[in-house]
């Protein structure tokens, strides 16, 4: 009996072995995983053993045939393969960060400290190496830098999802044309079964790194997770950029889950393009317990640094950034002090995103506009200094406030037109709170301009305080979003203010102006194309439809061709074809255009079957 369980064993493990390699090769081009001879247990890597053509941005992956255990002990080493050089080290005795919020924060330095193994130590290093905010203390937690940024970000050094175990290496340690192995210590990783010892030796897992970057004046850089971009990481592709490019770069972003911190600062004129705006996904657990304000910066901007590092997504004293069809998200247990995305700096622009935080969702402290995208949070959803418009965006709360804006004078607050207000759950909320006034809130604004609205208690404005009389709470046209009627306004706050076309149109028009609210920025982005059109195969007799969708600011005009030749009329997003005959096969594609430039979609074609 032993004998026949051991050869049905034997039998059913082949066939695992037979189905990886089909699947393997069914993925082509994308590089897949060998299969490990670490232990008897199959266990995909990846990057694959002896695998070629690396980016050096590259996460290692584990896939074991059942979810493994992160162990509290043991290290994963990386070595040079050439001379055996320590490259980089986790060490899995140190734990990723604080977890109690009431922790006694540092000092912000501006030091860098590097870990050798067995401790840390002060050292001038360059950006990437393994750093933190100070000396060995009992509170030692894992530390890496992020974008250059000398005050160390905690971080987990291996997050694990089902049966796949992702290792993160420190940041900008691995370099080009270069041949690695890995060490795994025993007890790093645990299987249930015991089966899997970790990784010894200098051939168990071994890869090589891209002979060279991509070219330093690339207009188009690519970001995949699988390894067939240029970088496999969005922080990878933005470090390789130069402060302050002066040209525009598009990061483009392959559909996958990109979990990391995302962190720069001093970077311009990028455009970061998701492939799509569901399937890409940049997130990651990141909170103000795990990386706390330091204990010495109190505002925003202070000069050079950056203290609030709790963002899934940050942009930092940068310009000119473009966030474009992707999904930002904070996973943090709801609700917790974690935005998803955090903009510090000028001229930012962000369209067609889905930003989800696990508290307040969005931190907007500089001119920033957004249009057509949504915020989903569990706190004061959209919070900071602004100046920032919002144009047909929405707005989710599950919890707090949509708002708590905290301009001053010295620029607009947020203004908010055609957007979408209500929540999810059953509870009711107002738009925004201001804090003791008087204060240096006195001059809040919130402007709502032809919004929507559900489940707004009927005062709308928290305000506490006496001196009201320079905070902008306004509404213009707000309506239910249920049926479009006008909203009931009967019991709005006093200190609040509703505007009216005939005695405030020209505040009206100022306030529906970005130009006016943006300090004299007036938003501009070249049309750019989410979703290509189709080719169709149909009957004769029957309708079809061509579609495009495109973001652009100001808003695309469309021009669509036949065989190359201008369709009369057909200038919208989509054409459609009634009672189609065989005179209308042919080619087809489509014009955005607006004053910043022009795009053309793929020709296509329609097929009319007789």
């Amino acid at each position: 009996m032993s004998n026949k369980i051991n050869f049905t064993m034997a039998k059913a493990q082949w066939i695992f072995y037979l189905l990886t390699f089909f699947l393997c090769i069914q993925s082509a081009p994308v590089k897949c995983a060998q299969t490990s001879s670490i232990n008897s247990k199959a266990v995909m890597m990846f990057p694959a053993d002896k695998a070629q053509d690396v980016n050096p941005d590259t996460h290692l992956v584990l896939t074991f045939p059942s979810k493994p255990t992160l162990g509290k002990s043991g290290k994963i080493s990386i070595y040079d393969a050439a001379d055996d050089r320590l490259v980089d080290i986790l060490d899995m005795s140190i734990p990723p960060g604080p977890t109690k919020s009431n922790r006694a924060r540092v000092p912000y330095t501006e030091v860098p400290y590097v870990y050798i193994p067995g401790h840390w130590t002060n050292a001038n290093t360059k950006p990437g190496t393994p750093s933190g905010t100070a000396l060995p203390t009992p509170d030692n937690y894992q530390l890496t830098i992020i974008g250059g940024f000398t005050d160390g970000f905690h971080f987990y050094p291996v997050i694990i999802h089902d049966n796949v175990a992702t290792i993160y290496l420190h940041h900008n340690l691995l370099e080009y044309n270069k041949t690695y192995y890995v060490q795994i210590d025993p007890g790093v990783l645990i299987l249930d079964n015991g089966s899997f010892n970790g990784v010894i030796g200098k051939t168990r897992w071994t890869f090589s790194t891209k002979k060279t970057p991509p070219p330093a004046d690339s207009k188009w850089l690519v970001v995949s997770g699988d390894g067939t971009g240029d970088f496999n990481t969005v922080q990878g592709a933005i470090d390789f950029l130069p402060d302050y490019n002066p040209k525009r770069v598009t990061i483009f972003i392959k559909n996958g889950i990109y979990e990391e911190i995302v962190y720069f600062r001093h970077k311009a004129n990028i455009t970061i393009l998701g492939e799509d705006r569901e399937k890409v996904k940049v997130c990651y657990a990141n909170n103000e317990v795990l990386n706390p304000h330091p204990a010495n910066i109190t505002t925003n901007h202070w000069p050079g640094t950056f203290p609030s590092r709790r963002a899934a997504f940050m942009v930092d004293h940068s310009s000119g950034i473009h966030l474009v069809n992707f999904t930002i998200e904070s996973l943090n247990p709801k609700p917790a002090q974690a935005e998803g995305l955090l903009l510090v700096g000028e001229r930012h622009i962000v369209s067609n995103v889905t930003n989800i935080g696990s508290g307040d969702s969005l931190q907007v402290n500089g001119s920033a506009y957004f249009t057509d995208s949504s915020n989903t949070g569990w706190g004061h959803n959209i919070l900071g200094r602004g100046p920032a418009f919002f144009n047909r965006c929405d707005h989710i709360s599950t919890f707090g406030p949509h708002i708590l804006v905290r301009n001053t004078s010295a620029n607009h607050g947020y203004v908010f037109l055609n957007c979408k207000f209500w929540t999810t759950g059953d509870f009711d909320t107002t738009f925004a709170q201001a804090r003791a006034v008087p204060s240096n809130h006195a001059y809040v604004e919130a402007v709502l301009l032809n919004c929507a609205l559900e489940d707004i208690r009927p005062h709308g404005w928290d305000i506490a305080g006496d001196d009201t009389a320079d905070i902008h709470y306004w509404e213009y046209n707000s309506t239910n979003l249920s049926n479009g009627k006008p909203a009931d306004i009967s019991q709005r706050h006093p200190a609040s203010r509703q505007l009216t076309m005939e005695n405030d149109a020209e505040i009206i028009a100022n306030y529906s102006n970005p130009t006016y609210v943006l300090g004299g920025w007036t938003p501009k982005m070249v049309p750019i194309i989410l979703s290509q059109p189709e080719p169709v195969i149909v009957a004769a007799g029957q309708t079809t439809i061509f579609s495009v969708k495109v973001t652009a600011i100001p808003d695309a005009t469309y021009q669509w061709f036949k065989d190359g030749t201008a369709i009369e009329d057909a200038t919208n997003e989509m054409l459609k074809i009634d009672n189609v005959n065989t005179s209308d096969a042919g080619t087809y594609a489509v014009t955005a255009k607006n004053d910043s430039g022009s795009i053309t979609s793929i020709a296509v074609t329609l097929k009319v079957k007789k």
